[in-house]
């Protein structure tokens, strides 16, 4: 079935320094148009971030800060991006949150879809744990990439980086810190030094006993360094 047009739909990817959207600049932008005759356009720009891209983005999308050092700023392509999305009227289409309707992310999808089973007694406890097991030895032929031990899936998942179970705190480059509010991206130690009083705060707060603990001890260790 294709997709029928009135206007023009774009077709938007970025490629960035890194993941947090509040630090990581834009290195590359790049508008797929498609017009309603179903002829394609398409517009690439290379975008100096400003700052120094990491190794491990580098790593994953191939630019480099040499490709960059003539490139324009985001600010300098800013209209004409602006304008050839021609954004402020345009609706918005999430093709990722179709994927995720339409195709379930549940225990018994999973068990399908891995080793080709129906889930018979589903949320039975024993059962779904059982499943589990057997999607994660499914996973382990399917993707090599992910090796075979406890640690090499945790590295791969990205589950080494947190500290706590709830994902308030995050390692970043071996330093711990904060994964939500207004400290997002800040180091732990940091913020309890210049305010003190958010200690207090979380632990009065709604947080998991576990992120508690973590933060404790992540604030006795900055005393013990003094």
């Amino acid at each position: 079935m294709r997709l029928q047009l009135n206007r023009a739909i774009c077709f938007i990817d970025l490629e960035t320094t890194g993941i947090n959207v509040s630090t990581d600049r834009i290195v590359e932008i790049a508008i797929v148009k498609i017009m309603p005759d179903g002829t394609k356009q398409v517009k690439r720009k290379l975008v100096n971030p400003e700052m120094p891209i990491p190794k491990a983005a580098s790593d994953v999308h191939g630019i480099s800060d040499e490709m960059l050092k003539d490139a324009p700023t985001f600010k300098q392509i800013a209209n004409e991006v602006k304008q050839y999305a021609d954004i402020e009227t345009r609706k918005l289409l999430d093709v990722q949150k179709v994927f995720h309707m339409m195709e379930q992310r549940t225990l018994t999808a999973a068990y399908k879809f891995y080793c080709n089973k129906n889930l018979e007694d589903a949320h039975s406890a024993e059962v779904d744990a059982t499943a589990t097991w057997e999607i994660l030895e499914a996973q382990l032929e399917k993707y090599p990439q992910i090796g075979n031990s406890v640690e090499s899936i945790v590295k791969f998942t990205g589950e080494d980086e947190i500290i706590d179970f709830a994902r308030r705190f995050v390692f970043e480059n071996g330093v711990e810190v904060f994964n939500f509010g207004k400290h997002k991206g800040k180091p732990v130690t940091q913020v309890l030094k210049e305010e003190p009083q958010y200690y207090d705060w979380m632990m009065k707060g709604d947080f998991a006993l576990h992120t508690k603990q973590k933060l404790t001890e992540i604030m006795n260790k900055s005393i013990l360094h003094k």
